[in-house]
């Protein structure tokens, strides 16, 4: 923390920011910078309807130390749009074998991809569009990094700033879904 601290001091960052870190060191981080007369700004965590460690695990101290979290991966390296539905394309990145592995593509992950697909459709939505309103939902996400191969799926997905809100029944028949 001491060196995140004196960048900020010395003006070659403007916040203090974590990535990847667990409910201790966010307690940790956040304490050492307080007695620092500083404030831990941002954390960086995987999260999205099939990885949910954030809201289970780490809200509780992001929220004491109010501290916003940034989600990466929030469509789950494409499986949360209906790009797998119907097998692995050729020029995906599972297909490319570029950072989705094919063996991370279960039968189950697509079969919850599937029931949330239909959900998303009933909202007039795509799927992926749905994951990143679900995955914004929740207060302490600040903010979301899409990592869109394309400038088409760019524009898609910025339209879920136009969508309306989850009604309780919605997100009641997510929630089965998820698990």
């Amino acid at each position: 923390m001491d060196a995140l601290l004196t960048a900020v001091r010395q003006g070659k960052a403007l916040y203090v920011g974590i990535s990847n870190a667990q409910p201790d060191d966010i307690e940790q981080s956040a304490n050492c910078l307080e007695k620092q007369n500083s404030h831990l700004l941002i954390e960086q965590h995987h999260y999205s309807m099939l990885s949910r460690h954030v809201e289970h695990a780490l809200a509780a101290p992001l929220e004491k130390h109010g501290v916003g979290c940034i989600a990466f991966s929030p469509l789950c390296q494409g499986i949360l749009t209906d790009k797998y539905l119907d097998g692995i394309p050729e020029d995906s990145r599972a297909g490319k074998g570029r950072s989705l592995k094919v063996e991370n593509i279960t039968k189950e992950k697509i079969d919850i991809a599937r029931a949330l697909n239909k959900i998303a459709n009933e909202r007039g939505q795509t799927l992926a569009q749905m994951a990143l309103q679900w995955t914004i939902r929740l207060p302490l996400i600040s903010s979301v990094l899409i990592g869109a191969s394309q400038p088409e799926q760019i524009i898609e997905n910025a339209k879920v700033a136009q969508a309306a809100p989850f009604s309780e029944e919605e997100l009641n028949k997510i929630e089965e879904i998820l698990g």
